[in-house]
C-alpha cells in the first residue's frame, strides 16, 4: 500500500453528484439506493444544525452498522458524529436514532481486509478516492484499515 494523495472532499459538480442520494432520501425514495447506502443525520459541531451525509455501509452485523470516512478524519459528517455520537440513520426506508462509536485501527484493518474481497471494484475505488494505491492484497487493505477511520452506528429504536 502507497499513499499516493491526501483525500480531498468534492466540490462543484462532483459535490453536486456525490450528494444526490441525499435528494432521493428525501423524497422517500430511499429503498431506491439499496441497503449499502445510510442517510446519515448529524449535529454540525460548529452550528449545532443537522447535517446529512451519504455513506456506504462496509459491515452490517444486524446490530449494528459500520462505515469508513473516506475522506479521512477531516470529513465534516466524522468530525460532527465524534463530537456528537447521537445521530439519525436511514438504510432504505427505515429511519432510525443511533449512537457513533469510533472503531480502533485494529479493529478497522479487519474489517477492511473482509470487506474488500467481498466488493473488490469498491474497495479499489474507495482506495483510490482515499488516496492509496493498492495491490489488491489482503494484507494492503488491512493496512489501508489502520489509516482510515471506521464508525460503528449502533441504532436505538425504529422510528418509521
Amino acid at each position: 500500500m502507497k499513499i499516493v494523495k491526501k483525500p480531498a472532499p468534492p466540490t462543484g459538480l462532483r459535490r453536486a453528484l456525490w450528494r444526490l442520494p441525499i435528494q432521493l432520501f428525501r423524497m422517500k425514495l430511499g429503498p431506491l439506493v439499496g441497503r449499502r447506502i445510510m442517510l446519515l443525520t448529524h449535529t454540525g459541531r460548529v452550528s449545532g444544525r443537522p447535517r446529512q451525509a451519504v455513506v456506504e455501509i462496509v459491515q452490517n452485523d444486524k446490530s449494528s452498522y459500520v462505515v469508513a470516512s473516506g475522506f479521512g478524519p477531516r470529513a465534516d459528517w466524522y468530525r460532527n458524529v465524534m463530537a456528537t455520537p447521537e445521530v439519525t440513520i436511514q438504510i432504505g426506508g427505515q429511519v432510525r436514532q443511533a449512537v457513533a462509536t469510533p472503531i480502533e485501527a485494529d479493529e478497522g484493518a479487519e474489517i477492511m481486509a473482509r470487506y474488500a474481497p467481498r466488493h473488490p471494484v469498491a474497495a479499489r475505488e474507495l482506495c483510490k478516492l482515499m488516496g492509496f494505491a493498492v495491490d489488491g492484497s489482503v494484507d494492503d487493505y488491512r493496512e489501508v484499515g489502520r489509516r482510515i477511520p471506521f464508525v460503528r452506528f449502533t441504532p436505538r429504536t425504529t422510528l418509521s
